[in-house]
């Protein structure tokens, strides 16, 4: 387990868990606190070994309660180029990251929080908790990807009935506008978002990785051209070993081995 203060990164099972832990503050996000779980992130990337990467929050109250209220407050306009940028590049180094990240939210999802939620390629929440962007009930809105992702996610009626309210969502209004993937009791989030992603990580790396970049790469496109994408994405991972080893492998009745090659 390696621990930085406010971020830990536990990495005892077969999949990391990347941990946001500063329960006393409910988990919120600062700069400092960004650049750990970048730095997190990097590690993690290095090693060819890791597939899959869990992030939650430390303690029951929050996964994370947003960003730094205080912090925001004593920025002098003239830095909020600077931290509206910052936040979107973490964020969204683990959008596009190699790692398939599940978020799981064992406590309220709000603000920077459901940003970092949505950052995240699948979230399980629990259900004792709710999910949304305060952001206009303090003077904000949102600035680390919420309005663009939620937008994608959910569709525009339901990104602006999450955003223009400032509602905390129950997770199980989140889950049916589709800003969330399951919900489940808070004492099974963590080992329910494990759980996924051990499944994700038995299955092909090459196909995985392939798959997730034709869907993040054809949103928003016409169909055609999300066609020629996914059709060159098949191509791509058709020339790979992994394809061999796992049509092998299913004609032979046996488990394939995977070589992400």
């Amino acid at each position: 387990m390696t621990e930085t203060g406010g971020v830990r990164l536990d990495r005892e099972g077969p999949v990391p868990v990347l941990v946001v832990d500063r329960p006393e503050a409910a988990n919120a996000l600062d700069l400092a606190v960004l650049d750990l779980i970048e730095t997190a992130l990097a590690d993690l990337e290095a090693d060819a070994t890791c597939r899959c990467v869990v992030v939650t929050g430390g303690g029951d109250r929050a996964f994370s309660a947003g960003g730094d209220i205080a912090e925001m407050r004593d920025l002098p306009a003239s830095a909020g180029p600077a931290f509206v940028a910052r936040g979107q590049e973490v964020l969204g180094r683990l959008a596009s990251s190699r790692l398939v990240s599940i978020a799981a939210l064992n406590g309220h999802a709000l603000g920077g929080g459901a940003e970092l939620a949505l950052a995240c390629d699948l979230r399980v929440g629990a259900e004792e908790a709710t999910f949304g962007f305060p952001e206009v009930g303090v003077g904000l809105i949102p600035g680390w990807g919420g309005t663009q992702r939620a937008l994608r996610l959910a569709g525009p009626s339901a990104a602006k009935l999450a955003v223009l309210t400032g509602r905390r969502l129950p997770m199980v209004e989140a889950h049916r506008l589709g800003l969330v993937d399951m919900v489940v009791e808070r004492a099974k989030v963590l080992a329910t978002a494990l759980e996924l992603a051990a499944e994700i990580a038995a299955r092909s790396p090459s196909a995985v990785l392939a798959s997730k970049r034709a869907i993040e790469g054809g949103a928003g496109l016409p169909l055609q051209d999300g066609l020629a994408l996914e059709a060159t994405a098949w191509l791509e991972n058709f020339d790979t070993e992994d394809r061999v080893e796992g049509l092998t492998a299913f004609l032979e009745r046996r488990a394939p081995r995977w070589s992400g090659r």
